[in-house]
């Protein structure tokens, strides 16, 4: 994660730039004293809007404009130029909007203007009083979120079994275990954004079910009414099956505490033993180097993350992950774990003060099959996320949803896309009509290597390479009968952002 506090770069608006330095089409990144300024330009109309996407602070000049928006590099937040909204996830805040005139030949930013009121369609139809959010991960937040910016008035009910409000998941691998970044950067917003915004947030709290008949969520003994209910419950990791997976020191990492709980044990640990190869599993191996321990990678694949990004990007994850002194095993699992030692299968024994467990996680969906809704490896539902029961939505990761850029019925597990179906679910809980087309995409980072993933693609026929997977600098593309059904790239963001919007219109 990027500081907040970098120095402004590029020409200082105040004094302007030339007319004829600003395209259609393009786009300036400034300064205007120490805040960020970026100018763009659509036909004869020149925007100004703050310059740092509100995500994690990445520089938006650096992005992509697409018609009247302009596209975050990193995590691919997408903001109004003309409005400062941020219209789609992970970014929730706006950025601030400048005044710009023109004057002899030049374009000056003058002062900040006060700012837009977000863009609101209205709403359809019949108008929900009630709306209950079962889930307090990203999708459940997302949707709360844009209820209240879309002016939803009525009664808000966020209900989740978690001990801690809505987080910033991603952290939790990451900069966050690494010893990074603050707690305080954790939480997606803090007490008063609930407060003020009136949507009553039960923690501790597990849905015993769904009564569908009568539209209420049941918990806690409590019931809770509903006109329309998102049921974004997520997914939990899978359980270690063997035998001594239940001692003190052997971990999963879902939730802050779980992370808490790990950070907690490798302050006094010095050799971890990661189970899993996946995404989830490496960040915590290279969070777990950054704070000095030995690590070991156990993993029954031939090669880290080949399944999702193919043979030539998992011999780079490896390459980089050993390059920071992670040692794998591979093509192997561990069998039991007596005391500190994990014995494999292979025959091996690892001494390890910490075990964590990255062996993948499940959708669940119980809660969705006690009430009948129709289920085929996750919650299906339709376009507008809409499942088989016509009050009730479903979002992130326990949704299946026919992509309209696969072809196919998919369900991801990645953050940004549990955000955008939150929002979209939001939308058409209002009566919006709203398609979900979002082109999915996430995020891994490894040490100072991020790979940005743009669309979807379970299996392919052929992956050609484009620039130099070593050198970190390449567009990998995912083909399925000729066709680019995904691509990952290192150090190509605005090479993503071109594919993510292509992706788009040929949907």
């Amino acid at each position: 994660m990027a500081s907040h506090q970098d120095a402004p770069a590029g020409p200082d608006l105040t004094k302007g730039i030339a007319t004829a330095d600003l395209k259609d089409g393009g786009m300036i990144q400034g300064h205007v004293g120490d805040a960020a300024v970026l100018v763009a330009r659509r036909g004869v109309e020149i925007f100004a809007i703050g310059g740092k996407c509100t995500h994690y602070g990445g520089p938006l000049g650096e992005g992509l404009m697409v018609g009247d928006t302009v596209r975050c590099p990193w995590h691919h937040a997408c903001f109004s130029l003309r409005t400062g909204e941020a219209v789609a996830a992970p970014a929730f805040d706006p950025v601030e909007r400048w005044q710009v005139e023109q004057r002899d030949g030049r374009i000056v930013v003058a002062g900040k203007i006060e700012a837009a009121r977000p863009e609101n369609p209205g709403t359809g139809g019949e108008q929900p009083k009630r709306i209950v959010i079962v889930g307090g991960g990203a999708a459940g937040f997302a949707a709360a979120e844009m209820l209240r910016r879309r002016g939803f008035d009525g009664e808000l009910t966020m209900l989740s079994d978690d001990d801690a409000p809505p987080c910033d998941r991603p952290n939790l691998s990451k900069d966050f275990l690494a010893g990074q970044a603050p707690e305080e950067w954790v939480p997606l917003r803090g007490p008063d954004f609930y407060r003020d915004n009136r949507i009553e947030l039960v923690l501790n709290t597990a849905v015993e079910r769904l009564d569908v008949t009568g539209r209420a969520a049941i918990a806690g003994g409590r019931s809770f009414p509903f006109d329309r209910l998102l049921l974004a419950t997520g997914a939990e990791p899978v359980r270690l099956s063997i035998p001594g997976a239940d001692q003190p020191h052997v971990f999963t990492l879902r939730s802050l505490a779980d992370c808490r709980a790990i950070i907690a044990r490798a302050g006094q640990a010095r050799r971890a033993v990661v189970l899993g190869a996946s995404f989830i599993g490496l960040e915590v191996a290279a969070s777990l180097r950054a704070r000095g321990l030995e690590v070991h990678v156990v993993a029954p694949d031939q090669r880290p993350m080949a399944k999702v990004l193919g043979p030539e990007l998992g011999d780079f994850v490896r390459k980089l992950h050993e390059a920071h002194g992670v040692r794998f095993h591979l093509q192997t699992t561990a069998d039991g774990i007596e005391g500190a030692r994990v014995k494999l299968k292979s025959g091996e024994a690892l001494e390890a003060d910490l075990v964590v467990a990255g062996i993948g996680v499940r959708p669940r969906t119980a809660l969705a099959e006690q009430a009948g809704l129709k289920t085929d490896r996750g919650v299906v539902v339709d376009e507008y996320l809409r499942t088989s029961a016509p009050d009730i939505f479903a979002a992130g990761d326990i949704a299946r949803w026919p992509d309209p850029h696969s072809g196919e019925a998919i369900r991801v597990e990645h953050w940004v896309v549990a955000e955008r179906q939150g929002q979209t679910a939001a939308a058409n809980m209002l009566g919006l009509g709203e398609r979900h087309m979002a082109v999915p995409f996430f995020w891994s980072q490894h040490y100072d290597a991020p790979i940005n993933y743009v669309g979807h693609a379970e299996r392919w026929d052929a992956i050609e390479v484009d620039g130099d997977i070593d050198r970190r600098d390449c567009l990998v593309c995912y083909k399925r009968g000729g066709k680019v059904l995904a691509i990952a790239a290192i150090g190509r963001d605005v090479e993503a952002l071109r594919c993510e919007a292509a992706m788009e219109r040929a949907a």
